[in-house]
C-alpha cells in the first residue's frame, strides 16, 4: 500500500476472563481508506473494534495481549491518557444514541467534556461538524430542537456529527447503519466516501454488499481469528481461501 499506516494491530489476542475472543490478529489501517470488517454474528468483530479505543477496558476481567500502534505508539501502553486517546479515536455505535438534549448539545457535548469553553469555536465546531454529517440543511432552523425529534437516520447522522466534533483522526463505527431503513443506510453509506478523505474509517458490518460498496480493504473473521484480508474487490471475486469464497457466497453464516 502507498497510503500512509495510520493504525497497525500485531499479533493481538483478546481474552473475556478465561475465554479467548480474539486469536493472534495482526492488521493495519491507512490514513484516507475505509477498511470493513466482516463475518458472522460473534466472531469477534465487534470486540476487535472495541480494543483499537479501549472501551474493552470497561469490561471486568479483560485483557490484552500483542500490541495496537497509533501513530507508532502502543496505546495499551500504561503512559497513555485514555480520555485523550478517544478524542483521537472516534466510535459510533449500532443504534443511535442520541442525548435528551438539544441538537446543538449533542454536537457540542465531547467539546465542554474536553474543557473548550470559546462559545464561538463551539458553535463553529458544531455547524462545520453538522456539515460534515451531511445533516446541517435539514436541521439548521431547529438546533435549538430536541435531538430526540429527529428520524432515525438523522439521529445516527447526528451521533457521527458527535464524533467529528472533536476532530478525531479514526473513525470506528459498529454497524452503523443496521437500524436504519434503506434510505437513511444509503445516506450513511455516501456519508462515509466523503468523510474518508479526513479520517481513517473502520466499519463493522453484517452487510456484504454494504461492505463491497464503501470500503477499500475488506478483513473477513471467523471464531476470533482474522481469517483474509484484501482489497475489497479482490477479496469479492478472487478469495485466496475457500473459508472466505464460503462465507460470501453464502454458503454458512
Amino acid at each position: 500500500m502507498d497510503a500512509d499506516l495510520k493504525m497497525s494491530v500485531k499479533q493481538l489476542n483478546f481474552f473475556y476472563d478465561k475465554f479467548k475472543a480474539l486469536e493472534n490478529i495482526s492488521l493495519d489501517f491507512y490514513a484516507g481508506h475505509v477498511t470493513a470488517l466482516i463475518g458472522p454474528s460473534g466472531c469477534g468483530k465487534s470486540t476487535f473494534l472495541r480494543c483499537l479505543n479501549r472501551m474493552n477496558d470497561l469490561i471486568p476481567k479483560s485483557r490484552v495481549e500483542g500490541k495496537i500502534l497509533l501513530d507508532n505508539e502502543d496505546i495499551y501502553d500504561c503512559a497513555v491518557n485514555v480520555a485523550t486517546l478517544r478524542s483521537r479515536i472516534g466510535m459510533v455505535f449500532q443504534k443511535p444514541n442520541p442525548f435528551p438534549k438539544t441538537i446543538f448539545e449533542n454536537v457540542a457535548y465531547g467539546l465542554r467534556v474536553n474543557g473548550i469553553k470559546d462559545k464561538t469555536l463551539i458553535a463553529d465546531r458544531v455547524t462545520e461538524s453538522l456539515n460534515q454529517a451531511a445533516l446541517w440543511d435539514e436541521v439548521k432552523d431547529r438546533i435549538y430542537d430536541s435531538a430526540l425529534e429527529l428520524s432515525g437516520g438523522q439521529q445516527q447522522r447526528l451521533c457521527i456529527a458527535r464524533a467529528l466534533a472533536i476532530k478525531p483522526e479514526v473513525i470506528l463505527m459498529d454497524e452503523p447503519a443496521s437500524a436504519l431503513d434503506p434510505i437513511a443506510t444509503q445516506k450513511i453509506e455516501e456519508l462515509i466516501h466523503q468523510l474518508k478523505k479526513m479520517f481513517t474509517i473502520i466499519i463493522v458490518t453484517h452487510n456484504m454488499q454494504q461492505a463491497a460498496r464503501v470500503s477499500d480493504i475488506t478483513a473477513f473473521f471467523y471464531m476470533g481469528k482474522l481469517i483474509e484480508t484484501d482489497k475489497t474487490d479482490t477479496l469479492f471475486t478472487r478469495p485466496k481461501l475457500k473459508q472466505t469464497e464460503d462465507y460470501i457466497t453464502g454458503r454458512f453464516g
